[in-house]
């Protein structure tokens, strides 16, 4: 072969490898949910009923993680009947929702209860009454959550705030939740993004991840219907999971937890949930 000839073929197949490799580099898999949780509100009547019946039949959906209820008391199940529970079913706890007066009485003994549970993250839902009437009652609050989240994390475990809607309704001029958010420390305490809450609440989950997403260290995953007046089966709503999974940084790292609360057969809705998100790719 002429050296012309032969150098234009040798230049033809490098191109065609980089061309092959480019293909093969926009053709990796897409991302998926390794592990699926599930908030035990979303099944709070059947785990009244039978908690240990319950988590078996979480974990044969094939859930992996459930988030814990401590302001059920745990369906009066002590910590060693739930560590139990959890360990015969293979499921693992990574976090759970507590009330937020547990920050003010015997806090230590409760990050004990937390390690020995193998939290990660210990959660407040929402905040006493006061907080609807005044601005204040939530910087205070905040402080608290700064003190408490101190020593949290000197345990090991992560102090997490969770959002309801109301917390972005505006209380004396001011968005509660901005203003929570902005007084707590980085350091110190975590944010837990409801989605539908957020939604129903009339705000953007992706502003809040954009704006956030240093703070954002869990989620609660549930859809909206159009009127955004409750929630629904997760691939039933109008939110779009799939783009806001995908611009989650670091996503494998945070916990995702189903909850949708308004299910009439609440372990149908979570077995169809569970499997929108095992199939779900983005």
């Amino acid at each position: 072969m002429p050296r012309r000839s032969f150098l234009a073929a040798l230049g033809a197949g490098a191109l065609g490898t980089g061309a092959l490799l480019a293909r093969n580099a926009s053709a990796a898999p897409a991302a998926r949910l390794d592990r699926i949780g599930l908030e035990l509100y979303a099944v709070r009547k059947a785990m009244k009923e039978n908690p240990e019946k319950t988590l078996a039949a979480i974990r044969a959906i094939g859930y992996t993680d459930v988030e814990l209820l401590w302001s059920f008391k745990n369906f009066d199940r002590s910590t060693a009947q739930v560590k139990a529970a959890l360990k015969a079913e293979g499921l693992t706890a990574t976090s759970a929702h507590m009330a937020p007066e547990t920050l003010l009485s015997e806090w230590s003994e409760s990050l004990r209860t937390a390690k020995t549970l193998g939290h990660q993250y210990l959660v407040v839902p929402s905040l006493p009454s006061e907080t609807k009437r005044s601005i204040n009652a939530w910087k205070i609050w905040a402080d608290r959550f700064n003190a408490a989240g101190e020593e949290a994390r000197r345990a090991g475990i992560w102090l997490a705030f969770h959002n309801e809607p109301d917390h972005l309704r505006k209380v004396e001029g001011e968005i509660p939740l901005d203003v929570f958010l902005a007084r707590t420390e980085l350091k110190f305490v975590r944010f837990q993004l409801d989605v539908g809450n957020m939604l129903m609440g009339g705000g953007d989950p992706m502003d809040y991840l954009n704006r956030y997403k240093d703070r954002i260290g869990s989620f609660h995953l549930k859809n909206v219907v159009a009127d955004r007046s409750k929630d629904t089966e997760l691939g039933a709503g109008t939110f779009d999971l799939r783009a806001f999974l995908a611009a989650v940084p670091e996503l494998a790292k945070k916990p995702c937890f189903v909850e949708q609360e308004g299910a009439a057969d609440e372990l149908a809705s979570a077995k169809t949930n569970f499997e929108y998100l095992r199939g779900l790719s983005f």
